[in-house]
């Protein structure tokens, strides 16, 4: 299968980026979100992304201009029909997800392959809630979608191998560096990261350093262009608590217990970058 247009369900962050990377590459685009002031925030943060792009001599107006005519937004599901490809890229919550997936699965053509951008829940199990397991995938880009080379391509248990070739040759025709994954917890990159981060937590808890001698241990120690608590507030804090959660839960082992700080930050509403206040303000 080629895949010629892709839908997103979603027009926030990973929405949006994982548009503006098929937009930029030639590929047809259908982004839904429930309510039009958020499709309509999403293309304005493409435009403006791809400004950026331009002031660094990367792109031109020409083609911005075809990427945003590449890209239509609307709040209607009914649109999805004309895509090959549809990603649901909702918040990372099981239920809101598993109702987005019945509901998407229903209207789709029976060849329509369905994929979630979800950073920790079981690819398997969203599959179930379809009728379409072996059509079904996980593809795990990272944020900012248009920088991050890679994607995490997860097979659940009845991925059929059309399905996976078909998302890989996508994932390199946007310019990504896809790996292949088994399904599981947090998959690969998430499975160690988010564990670090909660870490990183536990040690500013500890009062064994301070958050920016935290982070500095870690760029200069271990090379790292951001330091987990840094990384925490880009990411969400209530995303990394989210994630910790399912793996305390799915794992059933002590050592994924999220870290009491985290809990409470996420419990005041300091979320990160997001909220204009997390480990750092902003």
């Amino acid at each position: 299968m080629t895949i010629q247009t892709v839908g997103i369900i979603g027009a926030g962050t990973m929405g949006n980026g994982i548009a503006q990377a098929c937009a930029v590459s030639g590929v047809n685009v259908v982004m839904v979100d429930i309510a039009q002031a958020a499709v309509d925030k999403g293309i304005a943060t493409v435009s403006g992304s791809l400004d950026r792009l331009i002031k660094k001599e990367k792109l031109t107006e020409a083609q911005k201009s075809e990427a945003l005519g590449l890209i239509k937004g609307s709040t209607n599901y009914e649109d999805l029909k004309a895509a090959q490809l549809v990603i649901e890229a909702a918040t990372e919550n099981h239920a809101l997800k598993l109702k987005i997936l019945k509901q998407v699965d229903e209207l789709l053509g029976p060849g329509v392959i369905i994929a979630s951008n979800t950073s920790s829940i079981s690819i398997t199990q969203l599959a179930a809630a379809t009728s379409r397991a072996d059509r079904f995938i996980g593809m795990h880009f990272f944020n900012p979608v248009p920088m991050m080379a890679l994607v995490e391509i997860i097979r659940g248990y009845l991925t059929s191998d059309a399905t996976h070739d078909a998302v890989k040759e996508l994932a390199q025709k946007l310019g990504k560096s896809p790996i292949t994954v088994k399904n599981a917890p947090g998959f690969v990159v998430n499975r160690i990261l988010i564990p670090m981060i909660n870490e990183a937590f536990f040690v500013l808890s500890e009062g064994i350093a301070t958050a920016q001698d935290i982070d500095d241990g870690m760029r200069l120690g271990c090379n790292q262009p951001i330091g987990p608590l840094a990384l925490a507030d880009m990411i969400g804090l209530d995303v990394c608590l989210a994630v910790m959660e399912v793996y305390l839960a799915q794992f059933g082992d002590s050592k994924y217990r999220p870290c009491p700080l985290l809990k409470e930050m996420v419990a005041a509403g300091q979320l990160g970058r997001k909220t204009k206040r997390g480990v750092y303000s902003y």
